[in-house]
């Protein structure tokens, strides 16, 4: 069985298609989406519509959520919330609001965008410092618990990565479809640079007692996005569409 993962699309339909294209030649079974697809100021409503034509297993994320629970004071001081919530409309509101944070397929692949007891920890990396590091196996196996599956895939920190853990089982984050940098202030200042604008994601193959993991980058027209950005007053999404670094002023 081979596997597409995919994670933080970020609105960015432009590099969703570009990977959906890559995917087709690769004799995908199924494609899985963890969540964080539609926060943005490039175009929600358009890769909405891009998943749906597809045959995606989705997750809610955390951006998604926070999309869905915003007040009226939220949505009047952040610009890009409020071209995201209006982008969308009610009706695919809704939809998203049945979107699972979690799903386990069969006993073997466990889906999650960030940690069972808090969608916007990232499993795999610590922030503290102010840039991720990865956590040691016995953290890790912390927050994960008492989940099972051997692989365990998950998204939110938009850096791809392959873990292999004492306990045997596998950890892949898909690293990010739609920005490969930024920067937060939640909850401590801290930064996420991929040093690419390529989109990115992952095929896991299984095949008996065999299983490989291929981490892929997809070359896209990344200028279409950085305008539309810059179009919506997010000079700092632009810069880092374009060079997978965060804008430092």
């Amino acid at each position: 069985m081979k596997i597409a993962i995919l994670s933080d699309i970020k609105s960015n339909v432009y590099a969703l298609q570009a990977v959906l294209e890559d995917i087709k030649t690769k004799k995908i079974d199924v494609i899985l989406n963890l969540g964080d697809s539609f926060y943005g100021p490039i175009e929600p409503k358009a890769t909405y519509d891009l998943i749906r034509q597809n045959q995606f297993i989705n997750l809610m994320g955390d951006e998604d959520r926070k999309t869905l629970e915003s007040t009226l004071d939220q949505l009047e001081k952040n610009e890009t919330l409020r071209y995201t919530y209006n982008s969308l409309g009610d009706d695919v509101l809704y939809w998203i609001q049945d979107l699972p944070f979690e799903k386990l397929i069969g006993a073997d692949y466990y889906m999650i965008h960030g940690t069972y007891l808090d969608d916007t920890v990232y499993m795999l990396e610590d922030i503290t410092s102010g840039k991720a590091i990865l956590r040691n196996d016995k953290k890790i196996l912390e927050i994960i618990d008492d989940i099972t599956s051997t692989f365990v895939m998950c998204g939110n920190s938009c850096l791809p990565r392959c873990i292999t853990l004492s306990s045997g089982q596998v950890v892949i984050n898909p690293g990010s479809v739609g920005l490969q940098a930024f920067k937060s202030d939640t909850p401590n200042e801290y930064s996420i640079e991929n040093n690419t604008p390529d989109a990115s994601y992952v095929i896991l193959t299984v095949e008996d007692n065999t299983y490989s993991v291929e981490a892929v980058r997809v070359a896209y027209d990344y200028e279409k996005a950085a305008l539309k950005a810059e179009e919506n007053n997010r000079e700092d999404w632009a810069y880092s569409l374009r060079t997978g670094k965060v804008l430092d002023k």
